[in-house]
């Protein structure tokens, strides 16, 4: 059997099902693995874990010399922005995740919005970056009561900040904007677009795209969708690759731009995207907008979409990595899935950090993922983030729904989840404020 090495970088839940689909292939797998924190479910499958800094070049380019991969891939956002796809290309160690230059997808929300509109790819809502305050609160009144406050830059899916939802009229909205142009010299000020909101995940060698299963995100820390923006809670797809409330028009719309995106990006930089492309976008009453894209799997939707792939997932990798995707078998079992997120107390905003938690029994059927935690020699400890999904994989959704629920309770410590993601109740919900929009 053709032994495969392949490193990869980060240590979070979205990293340990990569680490899984890699181990499942028809290769032989040395998987080398570098995170900032020992994830235990990654450390089990991994030949040589080393703990250090997911961007330091330095620590990672002495770990690749040695290790001498087949090939990489980046988890996570943060090393891709800083350059650590370019540093291992310099090693002639190629990676089945983005270069810098392309990655501004993700790590520059006004480069993408000013990328739609060169290149004329619908998407868009009305908006305008600001480099400074001149103009700014014109914009705001042109906008009304209904408009989003965007950090550029990364910032873990809290830069964002929606009227109505965290900000109370324009006075905030203007704060808000005015300390973003502070930190970072750019603001985005958008429409705010009304809908529902879905993932659509594309592997991408640069010119071929192929879409994974459509997959719904929750933000909100609340039930009900209440309360502050976070990584995500938790998420669920639909055995049909649709969801509830999409059509399959508004997925082509979607895959469209994606595929569009893909093309726009290679004439803009010259350099091909070769990883994954996942856009944010949002359904309303005209069609399907984006909200914004990562140049990379989502958090928790790659748990969704991963462990229903029937394609091998090293050849995958090769294939973004060689242009050669098109040759590629790429197919999704047809199953319902729920991801619920286990989260430290006071997350997002004042998470406790540093606590012991102890993992009970484990409901037959239900896979976990470590994220956030660091494995001790005496347990389990929180870092302050999202600790553990569970996913529950079943013909229909209410059976996985049910299989991810029933595992939450097995985590002790001063955690707590969304019992709603995936249920009947919040689905109906959105069901139906779709057919009033529509």
């Amino acid at each position: 059997m053709a032994v495969k090495k392949v490193l990869l970088i980060g240590n979070g839940a979205r990293e340990h099902v990569m680490a899984e689909a890699l181990k499942r292939s028809r290769y032989h797998v040395e998987l080398y693995v570098v995170g900032s924190a020992v994830n235990p479910g990654i450390r089990e499958l991994a030949a040589e874990y080393l703990v250090a800094d997911v961007c330091d070049k330095n620590a990672i380019g002495e770990f690749a010399s040695r290790v001498r991969p087949d090939f990489a891939v980046v988890g996570p956002e943060a090393p891709k922005e800083a350059g650590i796809v370019d540093m291992l290309l310099e090693l002639e160690i190629h990676s089945a995740s983005p270069l810098q230059t392309v990655g501004r997808l993700e790590s520059s929300k006004s480069y993408t919005r000013d990328l739609l509109e060169k290149h004329q790819i619908p998407g868009n809502p009305k908006f305008r970056v600001f480099y400074n305050e001149e103009g700014l609160e014109d914009f705001f009144l042109e906008l009304g009561d209904d408009f989003v406050v965007k950090a550029d830059g990364l910032k873990g899916g809290k830069g964002v900040k929606v009227s109505g939802d965290h900000l109370n009229g324009m006075e905030e909205g203007l704060e808000y904007a005015r300390s973003c142009l502070l930190e970072s010299g750019r603001v985005i000020v958008e429409e705010k677009l009304i809908g529902q909101e879905f993932s659509l995940m594309s592997f991408c060698d640069g010119t071929y795209v192929v879409d994974m299963p459509a997959v719904q995100d929750h933000k909100r820390a609340f039930e009900g969708d209440k309360g502050p923006n976070t990584g995500g809670m938790g998420s669920y797809s639909c055995e049909n690759h649709l969801l509830p409330f999409l059509n399959i028009s508004d997925v082509h719309e979607a895959s469209d731009m994606n595929q569009r995106v893909a093309k726009a990006l290679f004439e803009d930089t010259g350099s091909y995207f070769k990883g994954v492309m996942y856009g944010g976008f949002i359904v309303t009453r005209d069609g399907v907008r984006l909200i914004e894209y990562n140049a990379r799997l989502g958090d928790p939707e790659a748990m969704n979409v991963l462990p229903l792939l029937k394609g091998d997932f090293v050849d995958i990798c090769e294939g973004i990595i060689n242009k050669t995707l098109d040759q590629v078998d790429i197919e999704f079992e047809k199953k319902a899935t729920v991801c619920k997120y286990v989260v430290p107390e006071g997350y997002p905003d004042k998470p406790v950090k540093g606590e012991k938690i102890e993992v009970g029994e484990i409901p037959e059927g239900v896979r976990t993922y470590y994220a956030s935690v660091d494995q001790r020699e005496d347990g389990l400890y929180l870092s302050g983030s999202r600790a553990i999904a569970f996913v529950g994989v079943s013909d229909t959704l209410e059976e996985a729904e049910r299989l991810a629920q029933s595992a939450v309770g097995s985590v002790k410590g001063p955690v707590f989840h969304r019992k709603d993601i995936g249920t009947k109740e919040l689905i109906d919900k959105k069901v139906e404020m779709m057919k009033s929009i529509r």
